[in-house]
């Protein structure tokens, strides 16, 4: 998994994607194999840990570049994606704006971007935004991690998650 900008103009950089003005999303690239993880647990992880209904947001941070978006590199993956949000539809009251969106150049973004959380646990984004969302995830899927334990990582995967 790393942190990337995509859907954007141009090259990016976390300064020049901040201002909104390049087109890019704060996303995460995920790499995993589907025989040990399968997409659709990866798709429920996506849509519970932030808000698929609040456009051009995410908790504080507004702007595109906190849209919720998931981007393709096929039709078959784009389709696979457009079910995932007819089906995570059931679990909000409010329409899920998620974009679907053609893949396109990845920037990797900078290194202190990287394993933020496990870098940085102290600062307070960390502590108020992320731990939260961590702390359901283990309670949500405890038993389906210990059941389905993994170390090997091999397909691919990019739903933008925001931040």
């Amino acid at each position: 998994m790393r942190s990337v900008y995509t859907g954007g103009s141009g090259p990016a950089n976390y300064q020049a994607v901040c201002t909104g003005s390049t087109g890019h999303a704060e996303a995460v690239e995920i790499t995993f194999d589907p025989e040990q993880l399968p997409a659709e647990v990866l798709y429920q992880v996506f849509f519970s840990t932030h808000d698929p209904t609040s456009l051009n947001r995410q908790g504080h941070d507004v702007g595109t570049q906190y849209r919720s978006a998931m981007f393709f590199s096929s039709a078959v993956e784009r389709e696979e994606f457009q079910e995932a949000i007819t089906a995570a539809q059931q679990h909000y009251d409010k329409p899920i704006v998620t974009t679907l969106e053609a893949l396109g150049p990845v920037f990797e973004a900078e290194a202190e971007h990287q394993d933020f959380h496990t870098r940085r646990p102290d600062v307070g984004y960390c502590h108020f935004i992320i731990d939260p969302k961590i702390s359901y995830l283990r309670r949500h899927w405890a038993q389906w991690l210990r059941e389905n334990q993994s170390s090997s990582v091999t397909g691919h995967l990019r739903p933008g998650l925001g931040r």
